[in-house]
């Protein structure tokens, strides 16, 4: 019996891996994937990669140690952590005011969300340029304060901010409207505090979709362009980003500095979207 059961397992593991899916067409749609991926992301980040690797370490570590470029890095990765941190507290506030309370031009609010999608990123630096500049409506009033935001870091901050608040709202709202109200009218007749309720009922079930929203708010803003240039003033060692120094190498025709920096940007970018996927990982394990 033994001998049987050994002989027909293989078949039937293998008949089961044969059996026809219910809904057809998975080698052909698999095939176009993989073979649309490879084409629009495997072969122009290999390319890069490979252009990177033909300078030589000795040139390549010349390049990434190059103050310029440490501080280029740092800009752009640190404004748009700070930027990232922002949205996620105001992107979920956003999302729970659209979510749990109906009020006149609650559609208007909604559509607003979207406007950085739609807008041109060079439209949204000049008119954030325009606000916040020192003899702008804003800017003119932060002057006497002693705050400058154009040509600041807290500039691209306010930039980034712009661009990245759609992306924690969109990804936090679904996931809020999932949430029934009943679960915290219970938690509050038991007992439980408005803090209590926020930690421990409403936050288990929203971490990993705030989390999502941080990483997709991170990444844009990391590799922003088009927004940042204008109210940044791309000022070297003060407030210029590493999208810029790129196309300042490749206007210089410098193209193995600017391939060496957009790697460099690549592989931190992929060391902090992994940590970040595997925060998302614990805390859906976590929580649920």
């Amino acid at each position: 019996m033994t001998a049987t059961f050994a002989t027909t397992a293989p078949a039937q593991a293998g008949w089961r891996f044969r059996q026809p899916s219910v809904i057809p067409g998975f080698g052909l749609t698999l095939g176009l994937s993989l073979a649309y991926l490879t084409l629009i992301i495997l072969i122009p980040l290999s390319g890069l990669i490979w252009r990177s690797a033909a300078l030589g370490w000795t040139d390549f570590w010349a390049i990434a140690t190059d103050r310029r470029t440490i501080n280029a890095l740092e800009i752009s990765f640190g404004t748009a952590f700070v930027a990232a941190i922002v949205n996620v507290v105001f992107g979920t506030l956003v999302a729970w005011v659209l979510v749990r309370y109906r009020f006149p031009g609650r559609r208007i609010v909604d559509a607003m969300v979207d406007l950085p999608f739609a807008l041109p990123t060079a439209v949204a630096g000049i008119a954030l340029t325009t606000l916040y500049a020192p003899n702008g409506w804003i800017g003119k009033l932060l002057m006497p304060l002693g705050i400058k935001v154009a040509y600041t870091p807290l500039g691209i901050v306010i930039a980034l901010v712009f661009i990245g608040l759609p992306f924690v709202v969109r990804t936090v709202q679904p996931i809020m409207e999932e949430i029934d109200k009943e679960v915290e009218e219970a938690a509050a007749t038991l007992g439980a505090s408005r803090f209590q309720i926020i930690t421990r009922v409403l936050f288990p079930g929203l971490a990993p979709a705030i989390i999502t929203g941080f990483s997709l708010a991170f990444a844009r803003g990391v590799g922003e362009y088009g927004s940042v240039i204008f109210i940044a003033g791309n000022l070297p060692y003060k407030s210029e980003i590493a999208p810029l120094l790129i196309v300042i190498r490749l206007e210089e025709y410098n193209y193995p500095a600017a391939t060496a920096i957009a790697a460099i940007m690549l592989a931190l970018s992929f060391v902090m979207l992994l940590v970040v996927n595997l925060v998302q990982t614990w805390s859906r394990k976590r929580y649920g």
